[in-house]
């Protein structure tokens, strides 16, 4: 059975690479939070979306990391729609309620996984 964790996810991955931009706002929180090559912070659902627009970009999980009840690490391919190939990519999702509502994107697992054990312990020691 899939996790409230998991469905989310999947949920954030089937919208964006649907390109659905109302779906893709519904799937996270408000504000998310965002790290990416061309920013970061929060963002409302309505930025998103636009953003979800504006990349064109496709992910597909490849491996998944659970790191808390909250938190999960998916490696990734991504394109967009100049790539040639698919770059291997890492996400560190945070999950509340059944939205997305933190989506940080790094370039390789071992960087991501790193992130979010630091956002696990920062989160246990509040």
């Amino acid at each position: 059975m899939e996790s409230m964790l998991e469905a989310a996810i999947n949920e954030w991955h089937a919208s964006v690479n649907e390109g659905d931009l109302e779906r893709s706002a519904r799937a996270v929180g408000d504000p998310i939070v965002v790290l990416g090559p061309k920013g970061e912070g929060p963002i409302t659902p309505e930025q998103f979306a636009k953003w979800v627009e504006r990349s064109g970009i496709k992910l597909i999980p490849r491996s998944w990391h659970p790191v808390s009840e909250r938190l999960m690490v998916v490696e990734e391919d991504a394109t967009w729609p100049e790539s040639k190939a698919p770059t291997r990519v890492a996400t560190v999702f945070r999950v509340a309620g059944e939205k997305v509502t933190a989506s940080l994107r790094l370039p390789n697992l071992k960087s991501a996984l790193k992130l979010a054990y630091i956002c696990r312990e920062m989160a246990a020691t509040e």
